[in-house]
């Protein structure tokens, strides 16, 4: 497949047509080749993506509040979807890398993939204007948006155990670094979630103070869910 081919095929995938096609070459283009790459058009559709996806949410949850609203968003917008959207559209076939992500598999990578999805989305946007940008962001993100998780599971567990325990009118837990392990560059955090009211008593380790109380708090969380489960039968 020549190079005029291959941005014919994308082209049709996308459902849209460049005028100017040195913006989707710009846009397939990584850093690796040089200095005229795809940052800057990674940078304008990254902010159009966002609103976007904000806008939709905003509108499909009006009586959502904003930290909900942000964690959807979140599970949409995020590296692992990116990609998700780039194999769909084979996009490993047209990225222009240097030589030596190519050798290293760069056309595999989820991160290139992801950056130049939104460089194509600020390339569509230079091309035209926002509202065909906007179309193309719905029909890219269409069965995501119409298959949303519960947003109740995009929670983290330090935010699950304490909405649970102030549902049930109970004190919030408390957390502790008791040891750090390792050295500076690759310390070991270990940290205890304590609910006095029921003497619980978990702990749970990470490479940061936070990891590891999102991991006592998961414990913790479980024993609580267990002990008003039993005590509602």
């Amino acid at each position: 497949m020549d190079h005029d081919e291959a941005l014919s095929k994308l082209s049709r995938q996308l459902g849209y047509t460049f005028d100017n096609d040195s913006l989707l070459i710009e846009a397939l283009t990584h850093r690796s080749v040089g200095s005229h790459n795809n940052e800057r058009l990674e940078f304008l559709g990254d902010g159009i993506l966002n609103f976007v996806i904000a806008e939709v949410l905003f509108h499909m949850h009006p009586d959502m509040q904003e930290g909900d609203l942000s964690r959807l968003r979140a599970s949409l917008v995020n590296g692992e979807v990116l990609a998700d959207v780039a194999r769909e559209l084979n996009l490993g076939d047209y990225i222009k890398l240097g030589a030596g992500e190519l050798k290293s598999g760069g056309f595999r990578r989820s991160s290139i993939l992801a950056d130049t999805v939104e460089s194509i989305l600020g390339a569509v946007y230079c091309d035209s204007d926002f509202g065909t940008c906007r179309a193309l962001i719905l029909k890219l993100f269409d069965n995501k948006l119409k298959n949303l998780p519960d947003v109740d599971t995009l929670k983290d567990p330090k935010t699950r155990l304490q909405e649970l325990l102030q549902s049930r009118r109970c004190s919030v837990p408390s957390y502790e670094v008791f040891e750090v392990k390792g050295q500076q560059h690759a310390q070991t955090f270990h940290v205890e979630c304590k609910i006095n009211e029921f003497a619980c008593v978990t702990r749970g380790e990470g490479s940061s103070r936070r990891k590891a109380e999102q991991a006592a708090a998961e414990q913790a969380l479980v024993q609580m869910q267990k002990h008003f489960s039993a005590k509602e039968k």
